[in-house]
């Protein structure tokens, strides 16, 4: 089983290391390279829209999970008390609708937020 290390910092090395999970509290982002080892750089930005991270004092977990389906890899998986946990793979067809679904809240999000602005 994978674990990564973490290290709080305010902005991100030019050179990260291998199998670290780089947090910027200021930034409200953290950052790691891809845990299946291809070295691409897998930002999570940190908002209550996006990704939360969980420090215990110990370890760090990240939700929901990571899912590269953009990059050649695919990889997909959670971070949760500095262990990764691989998930199922995804195929590019479960990848596409997975977008789509997430695509058509905003879109909807967006009419409602606008509607909801004309009638006040």
């Amino acid at each position: 089983m994978k674990t990564l290390s973490y290290e709080f910092v305010e902005y991100i090395p030019d050179q990260m290391e291998e199998g670290k999970l780089y947090v910027s509290i200021p930034n409200c982002v953290a950052i790691h390279k891809c845990c299946c080892g291809c070295h691409t750089e897998v930002v999570t930005p940190l908002s209550p829209d996006a990704w939360r991270l969980i420090f215990d004092g110990e370890s760090i977990s990240l939700y929901p999970s990571i899912g590269n389906w953009q990059f050649a890899c695919k990889s997909h998986y959670w971070i949760k008390n500095n262990t990764v946990e691989w998930a199922k793979s995804w195929e590019d067809t479960m990848a596409e609708k997975n977008r789509s679904k997430k695509s058509n809240k905003k879109m909807f999000s967006k009419f409602l937020k606008h509607f909801s602005k004309r009638k006040k």
